[in-house]
């Protein structure tokens, strides 16, 4: 097999298999902060809110450093310390007895982890230039389809077991892809040339505010994640509103991820060639107009079944936002670059995903879950009139 694409191969298994470790305990995480001793609706929001931001205030930081050491020593290394670092904090997070431990955790988990920029770098790295999007597209539909595992898998087990066991669970699967990571990924180590330069994380930040695409691209990334992150602190509030029997909550909840899940997966595996045939901005137009909509709809939806369909065409939106935005990012960028900027760009990712969740808290508190829904399709339709106004090829 091609390097490139044996890689890439192992990455996507060890991607899927950590993304499944990982949202098995999304869903329920809210429900967990109750098990905690948080029993209070709106502060179940707010904390919710708190404890889904806390892994994103510290890896807003973070993540540019382990990018640039990345480039300086090889991204395998940093996948193994992001692998190791989030089976670590899981299984940690399994003997939390109140809701600070649990941030504690998930802000250890931040300073720790990073697999996915850590992925991301490596694809980018090692694809030819003109199979960048493709490349991506495989990361992502790694992600996606653990998502459309994860959700299922630990709303089975958080039934059959606690929701503690189901952070050890994961942990423990987690482990083993860093395991695989560091017994069969091989990494080119190729001394570098003198004219084949590294650079700082201040100078790669430098780069990236005065390049105008590339600083839009990062724009564009933060707004994405800020709208999708809004929303994953109350999704199970929000499905409860339908009056869901509570042992059943975290199954259903679980569900309704993995739909979106599985037809991003979809759409990024059919589609993701596309990205690099018919360009980027077309397809950031078109994915960003689906998902801002059908986010709107969930406001309006009074009963549980009617989200069947619009998770599904969320979803094929879903698949091709993420790869697009950053293949904008990539295709703007030197090799010697790519990875520090790629980490930037997760930084950007970052940030939105930091503010989103304390965002979503407050508003779940102040005026209902369903508000989140339609803040969030606002900001996918300015992405797309930014998009049309701004963003170049």
């Amino acid at each position: 097999m091609i390097p490139w694409k044996k890689n890439l191969l192992i990455l996507w298994i060890s991607l899927f298999f950590s993304a499944a470790g990982l949202s098995a305990v999304i869903p329920f995480l809210p429900l967990f902060i109750r098990e905690l001793g948080v029993t209070n609706l709106a502060e179940t929001s707010r904390w919710s809110g708190y404890i889904f931001s806390a892994p994103f205030i510290v890896s807003f930081f973070i993540i540019p450093v382990w990018g640039n050491l990345g480039d300086k020593y090889g991204q395998k290394l940093m996948t193994l310390r992001a692998v190791f670092g989030l089976s670590i904090a899981l299984l940690l997070m399994a003997l939390s007895q109140n809701v600070v431990q649990l941030f504690i955790f998930r802000m250890l988990q931040g300073a720790l982890s990073g697999f996915y920029p850590a992925a991301l770098a490596l694809a980018v790295s090692t694809a030819p230039k003109e199979r960048t999007g493709y490349a991506l597209g495989v990361i992502l539909s790694a992600s996606t389809s653990g998502n459309v595992v994860g959700p299922l898998f630990g709303g089975v087990l958080s039934q059959l077991f606690g929701f503690r066991n189901v952070f050890i669970i994961a942990g423990g699967i987690i482990l083993i892809c860093a395991l695989l990571i560091l017994f069969y990924l091989k990494e080119d180590r190729t001394p570098k040339d003198k004219t084949d330069l590294t650079y700082s994380v201040l100078e790669n930040w430098r780069y990236v505010f005065s390049t105008k695409q590339i600083l839009l691209a990062g724009i564009l990334i933060l707004m994405s994640a800020f709208a999708v992150s809004l929303l994953a602190p109350i999704f199970v509030l929000y499905v409860e509103t339908f009056k869901i029997e509570p042992s059943s909550l975290p199954l259903v909840t679980g569900v309704l991820y993995s739909i979106l899940g599985l037809f991003a997966t979809i759409s990024s595996l059919l589609f993701g060639n596309k990205i690099d045939e018919k360009g980027y901005k077309k397809n950031l137009i078109l994915s960003s107009i689906v998902v801002g909509l059908m986010y709107i709809l969930h406001f309006f939806v009074v009963d549980v079944y009617y989200l069947i369909p619009i998770r599904i065409l969320l979803g094929f939106g879903f698949g091709f936002i993420t790869p697009v935005l950053f293949t904008a990012l990539s295709k703007k960028v030197v090799l010697n670059r790519k990875a520090g900027v790629m980490g930037i760009g997760s930084s950007f990712q970052i940030l939105g995903n930091m503010v989103g969740p304390v965002s979503s808290g407050l508003i779940g508190a102040m005026f209902g879950v369903r508000y989140s829904f339609i803040l969030a399709g606002i900001m996918f339709l300015f992405i797309t009139i930014i998009s049309i106004k701004f963003v170049k090829e």
